[in-house]
């Protein structure tokens, strides 16, 4: 038996394109940060050698471990964190930062797949249920206070995974129903939002009045429905008032355009807009974008960088990063699919539904299409820890796989 059976070599060749890929715009956004970056690289490929040197068991038995290490180094942010853009969810070490909410999302994926393929899980128990909800939102909380919103956003990716394995759909209806009755709510008069709601309501009474038992529990469950999504309605408007300056025009520039805040939240949006739509169809060429290599766009080498790719290598180059992105998380969730083991099915899920959720969310905020959170894209943003702890990730289901697929059971 070759070696290399069991390996996935077009997983593999996507990891690698998007990484190099990566480190050539970092680079030429700032030749020093890409030098770094390719030194990331290089350890984060290390690393992922010493993965797959592991036994496989290993992330199973010591799955507890790792969640508890992970939560401890966020709990630790709160008397030893460093400051960075107004959130202290980083780690200064000497002249390298991380951030250890990167790696706490490796421990969650890794308990949440121990648990999720022991023998007496299911989510129809509600013990199964609430220690499983357990391992996610402590975690969360703990984001929640420091407060980094946009890492809190992506602890959302574990309920596909739970979809998968059980969870039934309507706590994703219900989690929908909310956001959109909370954002609609910050541009249209909460009492319009209220008669809305309210006619929804008479229409799903309307074409289900025969189906529904009538019965003094029934009327009370609408009203109550009713009263609680108008309360998030009025809600609305006076969380945005109490959010700070700079998260409250974030939100705005949705609704009112980043020309609003041309100055200062929509400073980012507007030049990221301005260097994607300049770049064409076939860019203006490599360390040749006007916008890019003007630095005019904060945070460009790591939060914006996808502006870079836009701006230099246009919409085919965008494109094809867009569809490279697509068939590595495609390719993913595939390979979890055909896996023997529910642990590695849970983990493989885990790690693909937090590629998409960073994916989408970074893809949205570069082109307006969601508020500035600061979420990385994958493999692609400048930062040690982001890629390592990505790639560590990645290592770890690729060594799943490859030792699944040389199984015998």
């Amino acid at each position: 038996m070759k070696w290399t059976e069991g390996l996935d070599k077009l997983s593999i060749f996507l990891y690698l394109a998007i990484s190099l890929f990566a480190v050539a715009n970092i680079y030429s956004v700032d030749e020093g940060l890409g030098k770094k970056q390719f030194v990331f690289f290089c350890i984060s490929l290390a690393v992922g050698l010493m993965i797959f040197l592991t036994r496989t068991k290993f992330f199973e038995n010591f799955a507890g471990i790792i969640y508890v290490f992970g939560v401890l180094l966020l709990i630790g942010l709160f008397p030893f964190g460093t400051e960075i853009l107004g959130q202290k969810n980083w780690y200064r070490i000497g002249g390298f930062t991380m951030q250890p909410v990167e790696f706490a999302k490796i421990g969650v994926a890794l308990l949440l797949s121990n648990y999720v393929s022991g023998p007496e899980f299911d989510l129809k128990i509600r013990k199964s249920l609430l220690n499983t909800l357990a391992i996610i939102i402590v975690p969360a909380i703990v984001v929640l206070a420091i407060p980094d919103v946009g890492s809190l956003l992506v602890f959302t990716a574990f309920f596909i995974a739970l979809f998968r394995e059980g969870l039934n759909g309507w706590v994703f209806g219900v989690g929908g129903i909310l956001a959109a009755v909370f954002l609609i709510s910050l541009a249209v008069d909460p009492l319009y939002v209220m008669i809305g709601i309210a006619l929804v309501i008479a229409l799903v009474v309307l074409f289900n009045f025969q189906r529904i038992h009538w019965n003094i529990m029934s009327v009370l469950s609408f009203v109550g429905v009713f009263l609680f999504l108008s309360g998030i309605a009025f809600a609305g408007p006076k969380i945005l008032e109490k959010m700070p300056k700079h998260q409250r025009e974030r939100i705005e520039v949705l609704y009112k355009g980043e020309k609003a805040f041309r100055d200062t939240s929509g400073y980012n949006l507007l030049y990221s807009k301005t260097a994607i739509g300049s770049g064409g169809f076939f860019g203006k060429g490599y360390q040749e974008g006007s916008v890019t290599q003007g630095k005019f766009v904060p945070e460009q080498e790591t939060d914006y960088i996808f502006c870079t790719v836009g701006e230099e290598w246009g919409f085919f180059g965008a494109a094809m990063l867009v569809i490279f992105y697509a068939l590595f998380i495609g390719r993913i969730y595939y390979l979890s699919e055909q896996q023997k083991s529910a642990f590695n099915r849970v983990f493989g899920y885990c790690f693909a539904s937090i590629l998409l959720m960073h994916f989408s969310i970074n893809l949205g905020m570069v082109m307006g299409l969601f508020p500035t959170v600061g979420i990385p894209l994958p493999y692609f943003s400048y930062g040690g820890s982001s890629l390592l702890a990505f790639s560590i990730m990645t290592f770890i289901f690729f060594k799943l796989n490859y030792t699944d697929k040389n199984s015998l059971v």
